[in-house]
């Protein structure tokens, strides 16, 4: 137990045991970093910024330098860094109640879930609130098993669900797998990575085959009958992957012939960011449950999983969450999604994503030796680093992608790194994004590329 003199020197020991001192330098902050926190929480950058307030589509750092944010938060600041509207909920909700626990009804929740059920697409109707989305992922594998009687769950190469045991054991990179034994059930199949065929194959010629390996994975690696497919409409860590318009209607398919569920992951890609509310209605499929968070709060921990009315009601245990759905959160949602709808943000995504994929192929272009493969829809776009794109060799070049995010750091533009292989700069501003600052942070990713490669 800390003496009352170290308790003091941290500055919680003042008047009313309510006061602290900020850190005066990023060092300070680095320092607690190195000796209190866990060393895999990382920072994205070789120098790491503090990033101390933000507003729109900016923060700033501690030492006062101002930052255009192309990533906000891994795509949770939906509607813009300190968003008025949501700020005035979730001050007026702190004002006369901060949590209770679902044992008890509240108004931001059964606000919300009706809110949730009037947007979503085809039947699903009934929600579960959690505190993250790796727990809605897990909450969804739990009612694929429930309401179809199968254990054995699908999930992709290349996809992320989460840092839970059971997410891990979803999540198709051995980067974030922590254990050799996961989870006991899970099959993974061909991502449909077009630049990475797996099946050495060329689109469209394939036939979108990946999609049909399926039915042989379901008929040599289960039982036979599975409990249903769990996918993000665009692989999120790994690289903004973008799946061909075909293979979600023929993937559901074959997974519901054997007996299973198809599950829409939109942790990343919900609420807009893809130039439509949901990243799944890009492929004309109807999930049977889909999974949310991130931007669903503006940077509140929140997750939901929302799921038709005979699976919502296929499990007869008890179940709760005892952060999911707490009401700040919940109030914070409801504000998200009333800006989203009341300033048509999901059409501004398709409008501002437009000039920046434009953007971003004209530099494809500019440099050809680094930039493999430009791909994404709407405000989540990405580029992919290579050593040889010249010679279509494709190798990964995670040092250059690197070093690319370091130099836009250094001239004021914040992106985010993924990939398998480390080698995507993941590009995913606020919805609220301007045209002049997607042509702005253009122009810094111009100046970046031009640095990295005259430095190499």
């Amino acid at each position: 137990m800390k003496s009352a003199d170290a308790v003091g020197e941290s500055g919680l020991g003042g008047a009313g045991g309510l006061e602290c001192t900020a850190p005066t330098s990023t060092a300070t902050v680095l320092k607690q970093y190195e000796e209190h926190l866990f060393p895999q929480v990382k920072s994205l950058h070789t120098e790491p910024v503090v990033v101390t307030e933000g507003q729109g589509c900016r923060v700033r750092d501690l030492e006062g330098n101002s930052y255009l944010d192309f990533f906000g938060g891994i795509l949770t600041i939906s509607v813009g860094h300190a968003n008025e509207d949501v700020n005035r909920a979730v001050i007026a909700q702190v004002q006369r109640l901060s949590h209770i626990s679902t044992l008890y009804p509240t108004l931001p929740m059964g606000e919300l879930a009706e809110r949730l059920a009037r947007i979503a697409p085809g039947a699903l109707q009934k929600c579960f609130f959690t505190a993250s989305g790796s727990e809605a992922d897990e909450a969804a594998v739990m009612m694929a098993q429930s309401y179809t009687g199968n254990t054995e769950i699908i999930a992709l190469r290349h996809g992320y669900s989460g840092r839970t045991l059971l997410a891990q054991g979803l999540t198709g990179n051995a980067g974030w797998r922590a254990s050799a034994h996961l989870a006991v059930g899970v099959r993974h199949a061909p991502s449909p990575y077009c630049y990475r065929c797996p099946l050495k194959l060329t689109y469209p010629k394939c036939g979108v085959a990946c999609a049909k390996d399926l039915e042989e994975l379901i008929a040599t690696t289960t039982n036979g009958r599975v409990a249903g497919l769990l996918a993000e409409p665009i692989q999120g860590v790994g690289g903004f992957v973008t799946p061909p318009p075909e293979y979600f209607a023929i993937a559901a398919e074959i997974v519901r012939k054997h007996g299973g569920v198809f599950i829409a992951d939109e942790v990343q890609t919900g609420f807009g960011r893809t130039g439509r509310m949901w990243g799944i209605e890009h492929y004309g499929v109807e999930p049977d449950m889909m999974t949310m968070a991130k931007g669903i709060a503006n940077g509140l921990p929140l997750g939901a999983l929302i799921a038709t009315a005979p699976i919502a009601d296929s499990l007869q245990k008890s179940t709760l969450s005892t952060f999911g759905g707490n009401p700040v959160s919940c109030a914070a949602a409801n504000a998200v999604l009333e800006v989203v709808q009341r300033d048509k943000l999901a059409d501004n995504a398709k409008r501002q994503g437009g000039l920046l994929r434009e953007g971003l192929e004209h530099l494809q272009r500019k440099h050809p030796l680094h930039l493999g493969d430009v791909r994404g829809m709407g405000l989540m776009q990405a580029i992919e680093f290579v050593v040889d794109a010249d010679n279509g060799e494709r190798t990964p070049d995670p040092d250059f992608t690197l070093a690319l995010l370091d130099a836009a750091r250094q001239r004021g533009l914040l992106m985010g790194r993924g990939g398998t292989y480390g080698n995507v700069i993941r590009i995913a501003p606020p919805l609220t994004v301007s045209a002049a600052e997607v042509k702005e942070a253009l122009a810094l990713i111009d100046e970046s590329l031009a640095s990295v490669q005259g430095a190499g």
